[in-house]
């Protein structure tokens, strides 16, 4: 494993201007006489550090595959270890997610607003180059580096923006390409944005659905698995669902968003079992159940504004979004990211 960092143009149309650092891991393949080549990757995002993916390969690739390949990764400028932007979570934490008013709307753009600020004096000059296509260019610059002809890329969730812009700049340069989904290149409005991520979740809560009818492992079943999702909402909004503990309900709330964000990551994350299991517990009140706050850091907000305009005009829009995208993705209702814009 070897891990560094490499200069790289805050501003790629001025290459001999100031610099920004990327950091970059290299795990090498093991076993040089069947080698292949290189394999980039991306682990999604945007707003999360990506060189954890070759800094912990054996973990996450198949030994046939590692006996092949060096795997490379990095952090994406601004991100992480190469130079991290630090928004205020001060002024993060209270910005209403779901407001339901014209008055509680306002004031999630009043706040959206004074968060944008706070990125932009802590990122100066790079907050305007924390685009996708300047992420591919930093990604040939770490290819060139490397010394390699080609590469193959495999990129996950954000990661495929990252290896679509890749392979529209430099396809003499890939040897192969895999991506797990697709994202609209020419950027999506928020509506389109919020349905489609709600839809894919939704997507997968039926077929949680259809495989918990058949698996005896899975403690909740059909109707039953879809009636209990529907009163953690209903307890979420209005503010009596808690979150579990060994001897019952603990104090803190969960809320509608973090019962949303639990079941995108559960949902992708667990077994069908295990995502049962979490939400007979969250219930019940009783059980262990994994609400990961963390998110990816904040200032994905400056890659998503850089590459989208995910303005909503008014309250009475953003309610005539919500509503359908609620019908669109009736179990999930709705994701709220592009509200952070």
């Amino acid at each position: 494993m070897r891990c560094g960092t490499i200069e790289v143009p805050v501003d790629w149309s001025k290459p001999q201007g100031p610099r920004t650092s990327v950091f970059v891991a290299r795990y090498r393949g093991a076993d040089p006489a069947k080698r292949i080549g290189v394999l980039m990757t991306n682990p999604g995002g945007p707003g999360s550090p990506g060189a954890d993916s070759a800094m912990y390969a054996d973990r996450d690739f198949s030994p046939y595959l590692l006996k092949r390949f060096d795997v490379i990764s990095f952090d994406p400028r601004g991100i992480g270890r190469s130079e991290g932007v630090h928004c205020d979570e001060a002024i993060a934490a209270k910005i209403p997610h779901r407001p339901r008013d014209a008055a509680e709307f306002e004031r999630l753009r009043a706040l959206n607003g004074k968060l944008a600020k706070s990125c932009l004096r802590q990122a100066g000059p790079l907050a305007d180059h924390m685009d996708t296509e300047s992420v591919a260019r930093d990604m040939d610059a770490i290819r060139a580096a490397a010394g390699e002809r080609r590469i193959s890329f495999m990129g996950i969730s954000y990661g495929t923006s990252i290896g679509e812009r890749y392979a529209r700049l430099f396809p003499q340069r890939l040897r192969a390409l895999a991506l797990d989904s697709a994202v609209d290149p020419a950027g999506p409005s928020a509506e389109r944005y919020l349905t489609d991520g709600s839809v894919a979740v939704d997507d997968l809560f039926e077929r949680l659905v259809a495989v918990c009818e058949k698996d005896t492992s899975c403690v909740l079943k059909g109707r039953k698995l879809i009636s209990v999702t529907e009163e953690l909402f209903a307890r979420a909004d209005t503010g009596t669902l808690r979150e579990p503990g060994p001897n019952g309900p603990t104090r803190r709330k969960v809320g509608a968003d973090r019962l949303v964000a639990f079941l995108y990551s559960a949902l992708s994350r667990y077994s069908p079992a295990q995502v049962t299991e979490q939400l007979s517990a969250l219930h019940s009140g009783r059980g262990d159940v994994y609400l990961d706050d963390s998110g990816p850091e904040l200032a994905w907000r400056l890659v998503l504004c850089r590459d989208n305009d995910f303005r909503i005009r008014d309250y009475n829009a953003y309610r005539a979004i919500r509503k359908r995208v609620a019908k669109a993705a009736p179990h999930v209702r709705y994701n709220s990211q592009a509200l952070d814009m």
